[in-house]
């Protein structure tokens, strides 16, 4: 019936993307809900009108991978590590706590272990999207609460990778042995070899041509293109993520005197894969598995939604943040992560997790998000609050 079904699905994500959106604007939620809500809408568990989404979970991965390479891109190396070493003990102690916490609500629900230590490690991720996305610009890259939230989320990207190339290495697969154990190390061992690279290649090959031809708008975001998916490819064939990759490449050219142009150049080719990427995560949900996961998901992002702000706001005013600033991170903080549910998918293909904990895992991450939305817009300074003196762009 339709000539181009990937001209004829393209449509039905966007138009109907565009549809939901404007109602999730007025009801004051993150537009993501609204793409994971058009795809579980239109997708094959859905109505049906999207029958292969598998193919535009393939091309979604563009997505992840601008959105790993943007993300290094705003960060100078020597920022990078200046900003871990401000956040290391607030991130890696909220992850232990947050982990136990979820591991331990998961449990109760009757799931193995071994699926209750992974659904716990990803309850410790919180949204970058929904992290940034909120925050006023001037905020965002003018104040100091900007300043932890951005190093915070990055140090949780990274975990959040580390656990991506584990699941793709078969590390956390039940019986798993010594080859799985080989899989994993071996990466790990090329990255210390793929970043020299990627510098070297940098500094001698990159710099001169941006140099060089700066006044050509054009070229700058071919090369700019060209070099994040370079990067995504080479790392993949080492048996790194592409994800990963694209994030080092990001980190190199961030040194270029152009990197802030070439972020702003790519930002909407990043939206337009996100938002496949958003949708075939709504498309590929069971919605019959919602009554069994309806509980337990409901109950774990409650409890974390009630744990989050408190233990951030502890760690922040124990490393010495004001009160008022540690409580608005730690709302602001509040949700699981974009990661959450990549990970979910992720671990379901590898086997490292079941149909239920997958699903349960996109539902509480999914239902966190519209609570911590409305927390933010109503309680906070966002470019999308409720009200008028809270709005700010």
């Amino acid at each position: 019936m339709h000539h181009d079904p990937i001209v004829y699905t393209i449509f039905l994500i966007f138009s109907g993307a565009a549809l939901i959106a404007t109602l999730a604007l007025y009801a004051r939620q993150a537009l993501l809900i609204a793409y994971i809500l058009i795809g579980a809408l239109l997708g094959p568990w859905g109505l049906g009108y999207v029958d292969d989404p598998e193919l535009i979970k393939h091309i979604a991965h563009i997505g992840i991978i601008f959105l790993l390479f943007l993300i290094g891109l705003n960060l100078q190396p020597q920022e990078l590590l200046h900003l871990m070493r401000k956040t290391t003990v607030v991130t890696l102690g909220s992850s232990l706590a947050f982990t136990l916490i979820g591991m331990l609500v998961v449990w109760l629900f009757g799931y193995s272990l071994s699926e209750s230590l992974l659904i716990g490690l990803v309850t410790g991720f919180s949204s970058t999207i929904i992290g940034l996305k909120l925050l006023p610009t001037t905020v965002l890259h003018h104040q100091r609460t900007g300043e932890i939230i951005i190093s915070i989320l990055l140090l949780q990207d990274l975990l959040a990778i580390v656990l991506l190339m584990v699941l793709q290495g078969g590390g956390l697969e039940s019986g798993a042995g010594l080859a799985n154990f080989m899989v994993l190390v071996r990466p790990l061992l090329y990255l210390p070899v793929f970043i020299g690279f990627a510098w070297l290649v940098h500094k001698y090959v990159l710099l001169p041509l941006l140099a060089k031809f700066d006044r050509i708008q054009e070229y700058i975001f071919l090369l700019a293109i060209a070099w994040c998916l370079s990067l995504a490819e080479l790392a993949a064939f080492l048996g790194l993520s592409a994800e990963i990759g694209a994030f080092i490449g990001g980190i190199t050219m961030a040194s270029s005197p152009i990197a802030l142009f070439i972020a702003e150049s790519l930002k909407p080719l990043r939206d337009f894969f996100l938002i496949i990427f958003f949708f075939s995560l709504g498309a590929g949900f069971d919605l019959s598995m919602i009554g069994t996961v309806a509980i337990p998901g409901l109950t774990l992002a409650i409890v974390m939604m009630l744990i989050k702000p408190p233990v951030f706001k502890k760690l922040l005013m124990h490393g010495g943040e004001t009160e008022k600033r540690s409580r608005e991170i730690g709302y602001r903080l509040g949700q699981l992560s974009e990661f959450s549910l990549l990970i979910a998918v992720v671990a379901l293909d590898a086997g490292a997790l079941s149909a239920s904990g997958s699903y349960l895992i996109q539902f509480a991450t999914v239902l966190s998000f519209l609570f911590s939305t409305y927390i933010v817009v109503t309680r906070f300074q966002s470019p999308i609050a409720i009200s008028d003196h809270l709005r700010r762009d």
